[in-house]
């Protein structure tokens, strides 16, 4: 594979039965949902495969702490952070991290805030939970994109009980940096609040970026703090289901704690067994594909500059997302509604991630090359056939 992780098949990728490869007709180029097109690392495919020939395929055993050991030996390595396997909790996925904490740490209309342009979901998992969405946009100077720290103490001092985190950022890619991170705990203490961490995205940072887990930054982030972890971004196992609960303070561990063992039961055992061989077996696969993300950021930025150079793009710093201004291109405030019925390629529209996603789309470059450059020149014949349009 040369060190690089290669794309399946596309003829392989469309007899898949994810909603990536059902949601559109064939014509259409899939580049929307969060979901790779890379095979399964082997080791995990291997032990996939053992538990379908054994029939093991029942319910996950209550208090087993392997993933949890795996994850806490990955972030150690990865990361320089050692979770106590202990404090962690397996659930179904990063949602249900979210919504059930937040069911303990808000009362019925109480606001959180969420910074965006950010994932779609954080809209309604507040609700879901009976919390009231509290946007504290990030600052965005010239494209470089920040925590509005200011804001967000507004927010928690106007009586905002905590904040929803998302880091890395989706869609952006960006790591928050550690400063800003220690500056967060010290808000979020003053105010006696919360912060939940959503770092689904973690183990797919970029080489020459550090990731810095919020529960690491400071005594204050460890008493206030809960972090939402898996391995499906990072292994695509998004419909195995297995995510999990991390603390590091005695307060949030007995939230936690707390939950009803139905909460861990659901967790399916297929996904169990797929993390926690992804955090042992898998790193080298792991290391392969986020430099296999990377060539694939490279190829899409050569593509923008030849083709659509009034197209800006920001540089990720994890994951496999491309976050693209097309403001320039006169497709209005949903550019991607634009790009699927004249170009057949589906993004995300921008909007889902807030107000300040007008004019921008996401783009999931977790494919062969070879579609990020198809995509790209179908957006391109399509941005010159507008502007024909609007000079004519």
């Amino acid at each position: 594979m040369n060190n690089r992780t290669t794309a399946a098949p596309y003829d392989a990728l469309r007899r898949r039965t994810s909603e990536k490869w059902q949601a559109y007709p064939d014509d259409v180029l899939p580049m929307f949902v969060a979901e790779m097109d890379f095979p399964l690392a082997p080791p995990i495919r291997q032990a996939l495969a053992r538990a379908i020939e054994l029939g093991d395929t029942g319910y996950v055993e209550l208090g087993d702490r392997g993933v949890a050991r795996a994850f806490a030996g990955y972030a150690s390595e990865a990361w320089g952070w050692s979770p106590d396997p202990p404090r962690i909790r397996t659930t179904t996925d990063v949602s249900v991290v979210i919504v059930e904490s937040l069911r303990r740490l808000v009362r019925p209309g109480e606001g959180v805030v969420i910074t965006p342009p950010v994932y779609p979901p954080f809209f309604e998992l507040l609700p879901e939970a009976g919390a009231r969405v509290v946007e504290v946009p990030l600052t965005d100077d010239g494209g470089v994109f920040a925590l509005d720290l200011a804001g967000i103490d507004s927010a928690l001092r106007d009586g905002a009980r905590g904040i929803l985190l998302c880091h890395p950022h989706n869609p952006l890619g960006l790591i928050h940096p550690p400063e800003q991170l220690v500056e967060l705990s010290r808000i979020v203490a003053r105010h006696d609040g919360f912060v939940l961490s959503d770092e689904i995205h973690a183990p797919l940072t970029h080489s020459g970026a550090t990731f810095t887990p919020y529960l690491s930054v400071s005594d204050e982030a460890r008493q206030h703090g809960i972090a939402a972890e898996s391995g499906s971004k990072a292994f695509n196992l998004a419909g195995l289901k297995c995510a999990m609960f991390v603390t590091a303070g005695d307060p949030m561990t007995a939230l936690i704690d707390s939950l009803p063992a139905e909460v861990s039961v659901r967790t399916g055992l297929f996904g169990a067994i797929a993390t926690r061989i992804g955090f042992t077996e898998g790193r080298g696969w792991l290391t392969e594909t986020v430099a296999a993300i990377e060539d694939n950021l490279e190829v899409l930025r050569g593509e923008l500059a030849r083709r659509l150079p009034a197209v800006r793009m920001g540089r990720p710093e994890a994951g496999y997302l491309a976050w693209l201004d097309l403001s320039r291109l006169g497709w209005g405030e949903d550019p991607a509604g634009f790009a699927l019925e004249k170009a057949r390629v589906a993004l995300v529209r921008g909007l889902d991630f807030g107000d300040p996603g007008a004019g921008f789309a996401r783009m999931n470059i977790g494919c062969a090359p070879e579609t990020i450059v198809e995509a790209v020149a179908r957006l391109a014949a399509h941005a010159q056939t507008a502007q024909t349009a609007q000079d004519g």
